[in-house]
């Protein structure tokens, strides 16, 4: 995380004693990223967050991989995923590796009766259709259509959603998902040419303390597997906290696009990175001004990553017939770039209204059944172009 933020009541020392009103200790818990070589945080909770009253029986979460060639372009509709009530249950994995995985959700029902915690990595939701909160041990976090909201790993949250009608882009990265080092000073300050900085960051704000004795479910996902734990006190009973881990939230329409007199390579949407991917926000911006300028970008050879992009809203200058909520897979070994036509045709304009995030990877990702279910095929087929109909064989 960016920079420090604290909430409630703490001690003016670390690691001392913090009473309550009737004499008894707060229980301290550290919670930190990578052991204890990276930022954490201090929380005072009413009770030891160690007190398990029960484990059910464990729930598998299945992955299946699908058996086909992986080296070709293709694309998913991503609108087409059915809605489910539940909102671990909606979650339908698409394309994995060992460094990250990515879902999408249509989830039309707040956690009710649970709590969820990912033990296995930090997790990116990009809201792409509503609004809600989502509520942890470190307060209350409100988000919206466009935000990007991070959840670090360990982390107890539930989510409430405002409406039914809901669509996220999921990415569960087995390392810590961060602003790019290049956009921080040594002090880890967003530095000037950052195209965001600490003012655009949505916070918790307000810390909802609980002090309540039961059964308080919370699904633990670890591995393939979901475990029910039982606790018998309500996970958000913390009076205090401090540090820089937490859950926090930037939102697309707040990325500061960065242009040129010539196009600009992807690099400068970048908006965060983790081990071996990144991810980039294109969002609408004015398109480069030399009076020679091709404002589409050029064809290019993904040697070494998987590039996804998921489209979000508006007309992209570089594709043809894309949808909102579809997905684009161009795995690393062949080139690719514009569709036909659409190089002339960026000629002479001015500005583009595209919003879509792209993740690329450094190790290729394999598809899942649940991938397939949503593909389009032909898509690969979509640069071949008929001279006698001047038109797109295949849409």
């Amino acid at each position: 995380m960016p920079f420090y933020h604290k909430l409630g009541n703490i001690p003016a020392k670390r690691h001392t004693q913090f009473r309550k009103p009737d004499g008894s200790l707060y229980a301290e818990q550290l919670f930190s990223t990578e052991g204890f070589s990276s930022v954490y945080s201090l929380l005072y909770h009413n009770h030891p967050p160690t007190v398990i009253i029960g484990v059910d029986e464990p729930l598998p979460v299945p992955i299946r991989i699908a058996d086909v060639p992986r080296m070709v372009h293709r694309s998913f509709q991503g609108f087409k995923l059915q809605p489910e009530d539940d909102y671990l249950k909606s979650r339908r994995y698409v394309l994995v590796n060992d460094d990250i995985r990515i879902a999408l959700a249509a989830p039309r029902k707040s956690m009710e009766g649970y709590f969820y915690k990912n033990a296995d990595a930090d997790e990116l939701l990009f809201i792409h259709v509503g609004s809600g909160t989502l509520k942890s041990m470190y307060g209350v976090l409100p988000f919206e259509s466009g935000d990007y909201v991070i959840i670090p790993r360990g982390t107890i949250y539930q989510i409430y959603f405002e409406k039914e009608d809901n669509r996220l882009l999921i990415a569960e990265s087995f390392s810590p998902i961060v602003p790019p080092r290049r956009y921080l000073n040594e002090f880890g300050q967003f530095l000037e040419h950052a195209p965001y900085c600490e003012r655009d960051i949505k916070v918790p704000q307000h810390l909802e303390t609980h002090d309540e004795k039961g059964d308080f479910l919370i699904y633990i996902r670890k591995g393939s597997w979901i475990y029910p734990y039982h606790y018998r006190y309500h996970p958000f009973d913390v009076v205090g906290w401090d540090g820089f881990h937490y859950p926090w939230a930037f939102s697309i329409h707040n990325f500061e696009p960065i242009t040129g007199r010539i196009h600009q390579p992807p690099p400068v949407h970048q908006t965060f990175e983790g081990r071996n991917f990144v991810v980039c926000s294109f969002c609408p911006r004015l398109f480069d001004y030399h009076p020679l300028a091709i404002p589409a970008p050029y064809n290019h050879s993904n040697v070494d990553s998987d590039e996804i992009l998921y489209y979000v809203d508006g007309d992209f200058m570089s594709r043809r017939h894309v949808t909102k909520g579809m997905i684009t897979l161009h795995p690393g070994g062949i080139p690719h770039g514009p569709h036909p036509g659409t190089v002339e045709k960026s000629i002479g304009a001015k500005e583009t209204k595209e919003l879509a995030v792209m993740i690329d990877t450094f190790r290729p990702l394999s598809l899942t059944e649940d991938a397939l279910a949503l593909e389009e095929p032909g898509y690969h087929l979509s640069w071949y172009k008929d001279k006698d109909r001047d038109e797109l064989l295949i849409p």
